[in-house]
């Protein structure tokens, strides 16, 4: 026990130590975090063996999945808050279509490029492997943005778009997995499964999002016995704790598997929380600064998680840069043509592609389900090596594209050490 805290003590210090640097670089905090849990896990430090220091072994860093789990359901509530009826009803249509059309066209590019690799070299890829990444491809990571998003504090059109196309790309995603993975099963075992392919996402989808609906409106209801901001605060994480543990509740009714996706269930449950508690933006900023250390933990772990063995193999870093080329134009050309096609402005059309770059959890999740085919092991660690190349670059294009859409201004003196003078030139601009 005293091992474990003192590694997650350290992994914070770690990461915040290491964005400092960042800063100085001029990179996002995110990309440091993520520096810092290569740097802990147990290909460098935790290589050592030193009890505490670092992460000594991947079976460590996956025994705290739990933490990971909470993290990114606060991140998944809190994205909930961007889906007030007000937005909605500015830009609901076209984050609708955007987030269905970009990862439809990548599913679709991915597909060709790595079906057309197989046809030309059988013994690199099989068939099933380059329909199942196709559909891995769709899936975009949302922590990674929410973090640069609300670091630089980015606000306009652009930025409340991407929430809210990124919280849609899962339920996408989620359903060309699924219609992709029973294709490549129906390859190799011979037989069709609707039920796999079509019910069982649908089911998922439904039941995440009407339970997440329930949980909202409950969340509401049992704070209004609370008047003290730091009881309801704690009333909602205790909730959004809840919502993650139902989440992780599998089963199975008449030979359908049935479970929860914890990211739209925790969505929901935010959307619906922001659009009936009259003080829910307060609510929600003061669980964002509580839930600030597991938030870099979680990004300290997903570091730690990565592992850097597959870089010694030639097969995969081919595989994964056709893989990454092929997804990278999918993502851009994608989000370009259903913005042009919805008539978003021509800062949007640009740069909202660029944003959706970053791949992580939700991709991980489903590399794990892949692992069941024949040669699984080779999606997984093009995925694994996808994950650790877009979350080292993807949270700095970000920031780039949200700064050339004019939705990050010029940092001014923010220091909480220093009084931020009102007249003070620089805290002017």
């Amino acid at each position: 026990m005293q091992v474990l805290f003192i590694s997650l003590a350290l992994a914070i210090i770690g990461g915040l130590l290491l964005s400092r640097v960042a800063k100085i670089l001029n990179l996002p905090a995110v990309t440091a975090y993520l520096v810092a849990g290569l740097l802990l896990g147990p290909y460098v430090i935790g290589s050592l063996g030193v009890p505490g220091l670092g992460f000594n072994t991947l079976h460590q860093v996956e025994g705290l999945n739990a933490l990971s789990q909470a993290a990114m359901g606060f991140i998944a509530f809190t994205i909930g808050n961007e889906f007030r009826l007000s937005q909605l009803k500015s830009m609901g249509k076209q984050a609708i279509a955007i987030g269905i059309g970009q990862a439809v066209i990548t599913t679709a590019l991915v597909d060709v490029v790595l079906i057309g690799l197989h046809l030309a070299f059988p013994h690199l890829l099989s068939l099933s492997s380059a329909i199942v990444l196709g559909a891995i491809a769709s899936a975009t990571a949302p922590a990674a943005t929410l973090m640069v998003v609300k670091q630089y504090k980015a606000h306009g059109p652009l930025t409340k778009l991407l929430m809210m196309v990124v919280a849609i790309d899962d339920a996408v995603g989620l359903v060309l997995f699924a219609v992709s993975y029973g294709i490549a099963n129906a390859i190799e075992a011979g037989s069709i499964s609707v039920t796999g392919m079509v019910i069982e996402p649908l089911i998922e989808i439904v039941l995440s999002l009407g339970i997440g609906a329930l949980m909202g409106f409950l969340l509401n209801f049992v704070e209004t016995f609370f008047h003290s901001r730091s009881k309801r605060m704690s009333i909602s994480v205790a909730f959004v704790i809840m919502m993650v543990g139902i989440s992780a509740i599998k089963g199975e009714i008449g030979g359908v598997h049935c479970g929860l996706s914890l990211l739209l269930s925790c969505m929901m449950m935010g959307t619906i929380f922001c659009n009936v508690c009259e003080t829910s933006e307060e609510l929600m900023d003061r669980v964002d600064r509580w839930t600030a250390p597991i938030s870099i933990l979680f990004f300290v772990l997903s570091g730690a998680e990565l592992d850097l063995q597959i870089l010694g193999n030639p097969l995969i870093l081919l595989v994964g840069a056709i893989y990454i080329i092929a997804r990278t134009a999918g993502k851009y050309t994608g989000a370009y043509a259903t913005c042009k096609a919805t008539k978003c402005n021509e800062k949007i059309v640009k740069n909202l592609g660029i944003t959706l770059f970053p791949q992580a959890g939700v991709a991980l999740g489903m590399s794990l389900t892949a692992a069941n085919l024949s040669d699984g092991a080779i999606i997984r660690n093009v995925i694994l090596f996808s994950v650790l190349v877009y979350e080292l670059i993807g949270p700095t294009l970000t920031k780039k594209s949200l700064m050339a859409a004019g939705e990050i201004k010029p940092e001014g003196r923010t220091s909480a050490r220093k009084i931020n003078d009102p007249k003070d030139p620089v805290h002017l601009h």
